[in-house]
């Protein structure tokens, strides 16, 4: 044989026996192999899947929780707020009514003072007539006593006027009478 057939034989021969001996044998492994490798692939992709889907519903789940939360919050803060202000018209409402009613309490004050005032002069103005009243009235009882005495001096001496007149009444009747008895005699 020739040399030269060596040279395709030999490599033939090698590459059948790598062939046969550890390519095929691996090449059955090589399809499990790929096959399993694709099936991980396709099995983490599939659970990557999965797992985004969970993170999604997980997410979806508490952005509505969240968004019920915000719309309690914001339901529950619109109260507190409607609160407030109703508080806040009440007290101004309040503020106002204590304004008005000072204001009314005020004037009052001044027309209850102007009549005081007048009351005091109306007050001076009768103890004063009283005062007066009350002298003229001492004055009056020391006059009629005064007009008493001089009532029974008066008819006191009216009294002697007409016993004195009655006297002289009587001396003048009792002259003539002398003088008749006198001319008589």
């Amino acid at each position: 044989m020739k040399k030269s057939y060596l040279y395709f034989i030999v490599p033939i021969l090698g590459l059948t026996i790598f062939f046969f001996g550890f390519y095929w044998s691996h090449h059955k492994e090589f399809e499990g192999k790929e096959r399993a490798k694709e099936k991980a692939i396709i099995d983490q992709k599939r659970a990557k899947l999965e797992k985004e889907a969970k993170d999604r519903e997980t997410a979806v789940k508490s952005a509505l929780d969240a968004q019920e939360k915000r719309r309690t919050e914001k339901k529950a803060r619109e109260e507190r707020e409607a609160r407030e202000k109703e508080e806040r018209d009440r007290a101004r409402q309040n503020r106002e009514k204590a304004g008005r009613d000072a204001e009314k309490l005020e004037q009052q004050v001044k027309r209850l003072k102007k009549e005081i005032e007048a009351e005091q002069v109306e007050l001076k103005e009768a103890q004063a007539e009283r005062k007066r009243v009350t002298e003229e009235h001492a004055f009056l009882k020391d006059y009629v006593k005064q007009a008493e005495a001089n009532a029974k001096g008066l008819t006191g001496v009216l009294t002697r006027i007409e016993a004195a007149d009655k006297a002289a009444e009587d001396a003048r009747k009792a002259a003539e009478a002398a003088a008749k008895a006198a001319a008589k005699k």
